[in-house]
């Protein structure tokens, strides 16, 4: 099985891109608010940061208000 990792860059860098767009954004929210729901702030910097893209998911939809 020979994988060529250039054949999968079109589909790759898009998926990259958004999961440092959400992560970026989701980092920012966290540090500017100031109460959380169910977590603390430093929780959901862990978590955000390494469930890649589950992560800011996962914040955005718990702690949206």
């Amino acid at each position: 099985m020979n994988m060529d990792v250039q054949e999968y860059l079109p589909f790759l860098i898009p998926l990259l891109l958004l999961q440092l767009v959400l992560m970026v954004t989701a980092l920012v929210m966290i540090i500017r608010q100031e109460h959380f729901k169910y977590l603390n702030k430093v929780v959901w910097i862990i978590i955000v940061l390494l469930l890649n893209i589950i992560g800011p998911i996962l914040y955005f939809v718990l702690e949206r208000r």
